[in-house]
């Protein structure tokens, strides 16, 4: 399966920057920051560079902490499938800003956007919040809606 990146990063009002995405995969959906892993490049680093061609803000690859892995399925889009590793910082450098792909805005964590985002998102985001790792896969139908979902670990 493709491996890609996904960031969540939070300041010191223990806000979350969430993206808007403005075009692609994921058009109208607030996300947080990553996309996919390039040849010779690992995964930790794809989700820095990703951050930062997303949002403008850096964050070293070794600042970034490893909160788990989404694997999703696309029935009628097997070519979408992908392991999606997702990453958490709680400092960076620089100040996010609007890219042509995403629009980033800082959300309370009580308040975020869950109904305009991917529907996955429930199931394992407060979770991450709350500092656990976690391990799901998700099977969305043709539809695009999840169809089936299981915990593989979460702690």
């Amino acid at each position: 399966m493709r491996q890609c990146t996904l960031v969540f990063v939070f300041n010191q009002k223990k806000q979350i920057l969430l993206a808007m995405k403005k075009r692609g995969f994921g058009e109208g959906k607030w996300n947080g920051a990553g996309g996919k892993v390039e040849d010779g490049e690992t995964i930790i680093q794809a989700a820095s560079r990703e951050l930062a061609e997303e949002t403008g803000i850096s964050i070293a690859p070794e600042k970034l902490e490893a909160r788990g892995v989404l694997h999703f399925h696309f029935s009628s889009k097997p070519e979408w499938n992908q392991d999606v590793n997702v990453f958490v910082s709680h400092g960076y450098t620089g100040s996010f800003e609007e890219t042509e792909e995403m629009k980033p805005e800082w959300f309370d964590t009580d308040k975020i956007p869950f109904d305009t985002m991917w529907e996955d998102d429930i199931y394992w985001l407060p979770r991450v919040i709350e500092g656990e790792k976690v391990e799901f896969e998700f099977y969305f139908g043709d539809d695009g809606l999840i169809e089936e979902y299981a915990e593989v670990y979460g702690g």
